[in-house]
């Protein structure tokens, strides 16, 4: 008797651009931009890679869809919230998305002029202009709460990276500050002055404390 030959399990749910952009944002948490392939994406969803070409044209559209996905599910939508509260939400929202999925960072940083980072840019701005910024500064405090976002929140997902996987965060700070208090006093004086406020800091809350002395600047005005 013929054995007949057993199919491989196929997907069960219909293949959808939001299907592979949600798969492939899992796929980029994993194994980086670099282990993005329409052969690893087309494994993870149990089809061919012509099947999603279909629906994306190539990795550059899909890595663009896929930090849009992230980049939109941080919109601050509390009406109630004053311009100040509007950009701490966004900010802290990126921070944390950008900590979760770290390639979304780098994406931004390269791809200004593409939606996701237009996106990000346009919250900001309108939220100076809720301000009362005048016109010609606008775009300089705009431009330096995106630049202060996406510079801290990027080198806080790059610093988590280096870290060796079960590291415990205390003892890794405990072990940069005392390196630090071990610094030529000549050369590093203030370095070594706040070496003890390393051991106690907490990244999100700095992040917080630095968002609130830009807005403060932008807010002083003569």
């Amino acid at each position: 008797m013929a054995t007949r030959t057993r199919r491989p399990d196929r997907r069960q749910e219909p293949l959808s651009r939001e299907r592979i952009v949600t798969t492939a944002v899992e796929l980029l948490d994993t194994v980086g931009e670099g282990g993005l392939t329409f052969r690893a994406l087309a494994e993870r969803l149990a089809t061919g890679p012509g099947a999603i070409y279909w629906h994306v044209t190539g990795k550059a559209e899909l890595l663009g869809a896929a930090t849009d996905a992230v980049i939109g599910a941080t919109a601050v939508k509390d009406a109630a919230a004053t311009p100040q509260e509007t950009i701490r939400a966004l900010a802290l929202g990126l921070f944390d998305s950008i900590d979760a999925h770290p390639w979304v960072g780098t994406q931004l940083a390269r791809s200004p002029s593409q939606p996701p980072m237009l996106q990000v840019f346009e919250s900001l701005g309108r939220q100076v202009q809720a301000l009362g910024v005048p016109d010609e500064a606008q775009f300089t405090a705009a431009s330096a709460l995106l630049n202060y976002i996406l510079g801290v929140a990027g080198q806080n997902a790059a610093n988590a990276r280096t870290v060796r996987p079960g590291t415990d965060r205390t003892e890794f700070l405990d072990a940069t500050a005392t390196a630090w208090e071990e610094l030529d006093p000549d050369r590093y004086p203030f370095t070594r002055h706040v070496a003890d406020r390393l051991r106690r800091h907490d990244d999100r809350a700095e992040f917080a404390a630095g968002i609130d002395l830009i807005l403060a600047g932008i807010t002083a005005r003569p």
